[in-house]
């Protein structure tokens, strides 16, 4: 059994789960190009990680909210946003005679934007277990 340091680790956590499966599931795509009538899927990442966060938070709300610490500040009723769920099928792609609808540069660009966010979520899990170590550090020195 795993200890529970933070919600946001097991997000985190989820984040890049979720990351990893779009990876797949592009290069997928791109490995089917010459597959007679394929078509490209892809995933939405964000509806999942609202679908874990509601879980881990066992709220019935799938949106994620701002926090307002102050009166002054946007009221996070007109920041929220829903997302719908799914794996779905890539559309606006012109099929070939073939009836394959992949698009190797879409895929590409895809590809690398979904691994700058990868890359992304590893930087913030990096520095929320600096903030935990930092914690552990200045016990020490109280002593």
């Amino acid at each position: 059994m795993a200890i529970m340091v933070s919600r946001t680790g097991i997000l985190l956590k989820e984040a890049l789960n979720y990351r990893s499966m779009r990876q797949d599931m592009i290069a997928s795509n791109i490995a089917n190009v010459d597959t007679p009538n394929y078509k490209p899927r892809d995933i939405n990442f964000e509806q999942a990680l609202i679908e874990k966060k509601a879980m881990l938070l066992k709220s019935g709300n799938k949106t994620l909210k701002m926090a307002q610490t102050d009166a002054s500040h946007l009221k996070p009723e007109a920041q929220t946003t829903s997302f719908k769920p799914t794996t779905y099928f890539r559309a606006g792609h012109m099929a070939r005679n073939d009836g394959n609808s992949v698009d190797i540069d879409v895929e590409t660009t895809e590809m690398s934007k979904n691994s700058i966010m990868f890359n992304a979520v590893i930087a913030a899990a990096k520095k929320d277990g600096k903030i935990y170590m930092s914690v552990i550090e200045a016990s020490r020195r109280v002593r």
